[in-house]
């Protein structure tokens, strides 16, 4: 059964329009397919392009959400200018495995945040909320296991152990990793005011469709959150 995301009310001052697309997928019973190399060469093509028409608009209200709540957006960018930045400079991406290249593909072709975790290693339900700066954030540290808590008022994404992603969507735990396109996966598409709200709604279909191919038989919940 799966739990959906809660988002605290206190995040309207921050980012009065954000909204979201939850994708909760049950594959524990799916069968496997690879994805067509084309989705990701593309959506790295379009990015460098400078497209799609909004991506910029859209990036630079991240980096003014990031700085209303005490990031430093060129340093800490949201994951979609991140990896934006990435392909602009490397000229593309590697392949790391079907499921990670779908979403690095919606998050390229639309300018959007994607992120994608274990839902089996999620204890409680996920949560949008600000931290008080006790919470623990399991990553690595020059290959080295380590907690490196966020700051008192930093945007993260927890659960009932501790926090799943710091600065809202910039760096991703390692507790809950999506590292095998089994079991139970959850992904989250985030966007702001400037995105256009019918690329919102076609990114997560188009996400959804292509995620059914390549999991033949999977379960797919898909449900809008945000900020009412």
């Amino acid at each position: 059964m799966f739990e959906t995301p809660i988002i605290n009310e206190r995040l309207r001052e921050i980012a009065p329009g954000f909204r979201a697309v939850s994708i909760h997928v049950d594959a524990s019973s799916a069968g496997q397919v690879s994805l067509d190399p084309s989705v990701l060469v593309q959506a790295c093509d379009l990015a460098i392009a400078g497209g799609p028409d909004w991506a910029d608009a859209h990036l630079a209200s991240w980096a003014d959400t990031y700085i209303r709540f005490g990031a430093k957006p060129n340093r800490t960018p949201c994951s979609a200018q991140a990896l934006r930045r990435r392909v602009v400079k490397d000229g593309g991406l590697p392949s790391i495995n079907p499921v990670v290249d779908l979403y690095n593909a919606i998050s390229l072709k639309y300018a959007i945040p994607v992120g994608g975790e274990n839902y089996d290693a999620y204890v409680g339900r996920p949560f949008l909320t600000i931290a008080d700066g006790t919470e623990t954030f399991e990553t690595m540290t020059n290959g080295v296991a380590a907690n490196d808590p966020p700051v008192p008022g930093e945007v993260i994404w927890r659960d009932d152990v501790g926090v799943t992603c710091r600065r809202w969507n910039w760096r991703q735990g390692t507790r809950t990793r999506l590292e095998a396109a089994s079991g139970r996966m959850w992904f989250i598409l985030e966007a702001l005011e400037t995105m256009p709200g019918d690329a919102l709604t076609e990114a997560s279909g188009e996400m959804a469709v292509v995620l059914e191919r390549l999991m033949p038989g999977c379960k797919i919940l898909t449900t809008p959150v945000g900020l009412a």
